[in-house]
């Protein structure tokens, strides 16, 4: 499969006692905390890798429902090993982010990720590593809330 020159993150979010949680991941690799992340393959959508991620690094079924975020962000392309297939005019790679709705307490973690947790929105963005996965997770625990960007 060829890597498409696309990145997506996903967080998948519950609510308990009516309140959101928001699960978010340890890389086995780097030990920061993240969303669910990875590259769109071939001729997949933003939409479609989402789900595949979200099931590869999680086991959440495909047919869970999404909620596409206008949060973007992008990361330079010599942060993937195939960004050079990609060619010389392509200097950043996208991210499309996504909330994912879980109704299961249980995830199953992929090799990718040491362990999760369910938090409230506060928890959670102080463990996230990356400006724009925090960017997103507030957009989301607004969105989820039925709370304005103000």
């Amino acid at each position: 499969m060829a890597r498409a020159p696309f990145q997506v993150l996903v967080f998948p979010f519950r609510f308990e006692d009516g309140e959101p949680r928001y699960a978010v991941f340890r890389r086995s690799d780097a030990g920061f905390w993240q969303a669910i992340a990875g590259g769109g393959e071939d001729r997949e959508t933003p939409v479609e890798a989402a789900h595949r991620e979200a099931q590869e690094e999680a086991g959440i079924p495909l047919a869970a429902s999404l909620l596409p975020l206008q949060a973007s962000f992008t990361v330079p392309v010599t942060e993937f090993r195939e960004g050079y297939r990609w060619g010389e005019d392509l200097f950043v790679v996208p991210v499309h982010c996504f909330g994912l709705r879980v109704d299961g307490p249980a995830l199953a973690l992929s090799h990718e990720h040491t362990e999760y947790r369910w938090l409230p929105y506060a928890e959670a963005a102080a463990l996230l590593h990356f400006d724009g996965d925090r960017t997103a997770l507030w957009e989301l625990d607004r969105r989820v809330r039925g709370l304005g960007p103000r």
